[in-house]
């Protein structure tokens, strides 16, 4: 009798993560990367929103900054309904509130406290969330970051303080799908903000992962303009130590009319461009959660759109890394190593080459440590990589 027991319930708990699994429409068989290639909202249909409406339960917890995803969804509400981005949908289709009333999105605010900074009181915070039988609908978790994803990275907790937790509670909660972030960008801390971010990414990109790449998105304007040294509040500047060159969410926002190209929403610590940004980016992976399939965005891995040079891998590395690059066409083809004043150090092949995907295994062993620049010269363009060697 008591096996019986053992197996019906071992029953009961596989048929219940068989069901989340399709509620959510999402498994994790290659990477999910939202960036700013995902905010063409333009381009998500309304079955996809009505999909996510109906099939999905989020619990988000953030602080200031990851407010700016929660402030832009509301925004989009009324923006939709006015018609701005040429939008014809049935009106309150983005709305959303705690509980899902009335046929909305299911996302609950502010549902863990504080954010993905502060360790391990985040974790905790899930695993309390969760194990609460109030909650057992709900089949995605978000954590934002706010300005410490430099810091972890510095002392070298990135990994045990993020990227294990979140590894952990994904093994531990298998039906819930689990959004990875990277933090905002701080040109402040220019260098670790980078490669603290690019870790998340390789991480991401290499363990078939949902990533919302926050960082990337608010380092381009809506028309791909990309901005290699941004700020959280959208001022760009010359370079990591240059001056400040202006502020690319303003610039377009007076370019443009709003109501009808963007809208007024709440933003902390920065422009109402940026959640708007945000909010798209944020339904698109909704309706991609919830089944929506489609050919329409290149997954991007945090270099300019026409970029063909990949994130090399692993990236900080010791020793060893792998780089990746696509050519359009036959092309003679310089790649190199610079330090970060872009003075060459090292040739690593010159010649010509054939169209198509390449790869190359860099020995760094006779540099010291330190950020490079890997950069890939062809007759059209010239692209370059930040990557950390570590010795």
């Amino acid at each position: 009798m008591n096996d019986r027991i053992i197996r019906l319930k071992k029953g009961m708990l596989n048929a219940r993560l068989v069901f989340l699994f399709l509620y959510t429409g999402f498994v994790s068989a290659a990477p999910l990367i939202i960036n700013h290639a995902s905010t063409d909202i333009t381009k998500v249909p309304e079955s996809a929103i009505l999909q996510a409406r109906n099939r999905l339960h989020i619990a988000y917890g953030h602080t200031s900054h990851g407010s700016q995803i929660t402030e832009g969804m509301d925004g989009l509400i009324g923006f939709a309904n006015g018609g701005g981005r040429g939008l014809s949908l049935p009106d309150d289709i983005f709305v959303w509130n705690e509980g899902g009333y009335d046929g909305a999105l299911d996302l609950h605010d502010y549902a863990m406290d504080g954010d993905v900074g502060y360790y391990p009181e985040w974790v905790n915070e899930t695993r309390s969330y969760l194990n609460n039988p109030a909650h057992a609908d709900v089949n995605v978790i978000m954590w934002s970051w706010c300005g410490q994803v430099d810091d972890k990275y510095a002392a070298g907790t990135l990994e045990s303080e993020y990227l294990t937790p979140m590894s952990q509670l994904e093994n531990d909660y298998p039906g819930v799908t689990f959004v990875y972030m990277t933090g905002h960008v701080d040109h402040w801390d220019d260098a670790n903000n980078k490669a603290a971010n690019q870790v998340i990414r390789d991480f991401c990109t290499g363990h078939d992962k949902v990533l919302y790449d926050f960082a990337d998105i608010e380092s381009y304007d809506p028309d791909g303009t990309w901005f290699e040294f941004p700020n959280d509040n959208c001022d760009y500047y010359a370079s990591e130590d240059g001056p400040k060159l202006g502020n690319w969410a303003r610039e377009w926002q007076d370019s443009h009319t709003e109501n009808t190209d963007w809208y007024e929403c709440g933003s902390q610590h920065s422009e109402p461009l940026n959640a708007n940004q945000k909010a798209y980016a944020a339904w698109w992976m909704f309706a991609r959660l919830a089944g929506w399939e489609t050919t329409d965005v290149t997954q991007h891995t945090g270099l300019p759109g026409e970029c063909s040079l990949l994130a090399n891998f692993p990236n900080p590395f010791n020793g060893n890394t792998t780089i990746s690059y696509m050519l359009e066409e036959a092309s003679p083809v310089t790649l190199s190593v610079c330090n970060i004043l872009g003075e060459r150090q090292d040739i690593l092949f010159r010649g010509m080459q054939p169209a198509g995907s390449h790869t190359f295994q860099w020995h760094a062993r006779n540099l010291s440590s330190g950020t490079y620049l890997i950069r890939l010269e062809t007759d059209s363009r010239t692209e370059n990589r930040r990557v950390l060697y570590i010795k």
